[in-house]
């Protein structure tokens, strides 16, 4: 399965390894990613209640916590989570089906780039501009604002991959 899904390569007599990331691989997930938070972002605004959006705060909290703690897993979780609150509030099962496919491949470079706590202050601002288009239900804002927060994802990851 995980051959399947691009995270693993057999040799043969040589067992298995965890598949290299590659800037292919890593613009073609998270492109798709972008298609599916925007489509997401369009549902959530129309569906999202105060309690998602108080969750919302409470997650950034976790994030905070791990932050300060070094926690790069529990970073990581608390990032997964905020994404997953906007994805649940979209109402859209066959979204959420389609986005839980693709979670081990997303959240490898989600990983990637939560290791470097030097991106943590940008995160947590982007998410509470997410936060507030979401609030005042401004669907292009939202839109605009998850889509910079991919964009910074792809270019701090891809430089990574340069460097290894």
């Amino acid at each position: 399965m995980l051959e399947q899904e691009g995270l693993a390569v057999t040799y043969p007599r040589r067992g298995a390894q965890v598949a290299k990331m590659t800037e292919k691989d890593l613009q073609d997930v998270l492109e798709i990613r972008d298609a599916l938070d925007e489509l997401a972002a369009k549902s959530a605004i129309k569906n999202i209640t105060p309690e998602a959006i108080s969750e919302l705060k409470e997650t950034m909290t976790a994030f905070k916590e791990a932050a300060y703690r070094g926690d790069v897993r529990e970073v990581a979780a608390a990032d997964e989570k905020f994404h997953n609150i906007i994805y649940q509030a979209s109402d859209n099962p066959k979204l959420l089906v389609i986005i839980h496919n693709l979670r081990e491949q997303m959240y490898r470079y989600r990983y990637e780039y939560v290791k470097d706590n030097a991106n943590y202050e940008r995160i947590l601002k982007e998410h509470e501009e997410i936060i507030l288009g979401l609030e005042k239900k401004d669907a292009g804002y939202v839109r605009e604002r998850m889509h910079a927060h991919l964009e910074n994802q792809i270019e701090a990851v891809r430089d990574r991959i340069r460097r290894q």
